[in-house]
């Protein structure tokens, strides 16, 4: 889902899940299992040091439920993995995605 004020960076996120859908498909016949992970914010030191220490209250689920929620899926050959609020945020992208930018965007 675009978020207006990172064009870039939602651009590139669009840009792996297509390459990632179109790489699954192409190897569909073949022993090669492509996954996506698709985590909402991730409390590592990639976000930290963009804001003030204080500003910024909530950073993010644990790396560790990433982890967790990967391997599981991996295992039961779950191709999609969304990771907590990830699943609700691309749940209503696809089924109003008007209304989901909407939401997402308003500040």
């Amino acid at each position: 889902m675009p978020i207006a004020s990172m064009p870039v960076y939602c651009a590139t996120k669009a840009a792996v899940h297509s390459f990632t859908v179109s790489l699954r498909y192409q190897l569909r016949d073949t022993s090669i299992k492509v996954f996506e992970i698709v985590p909402p914010a991730v409390d590592t030191e990639l976000g930290k040091g963009t804001t003030e220490e204080g500003d910024q209250e909530y950073r993010g689920i644990p790396p560790s439920e990433v982890a967790r929620a990967a391997i599981t899926a991996m295992t039961n050959d779950e191709y999609e993995i969304l990771v907590g609020e990830a699943k609700d945020l691309v749940r209503r992208a696809r089924a109003n995605p008007e209304q989901a930018f909407l939401s997402i965007n308003q500040w």
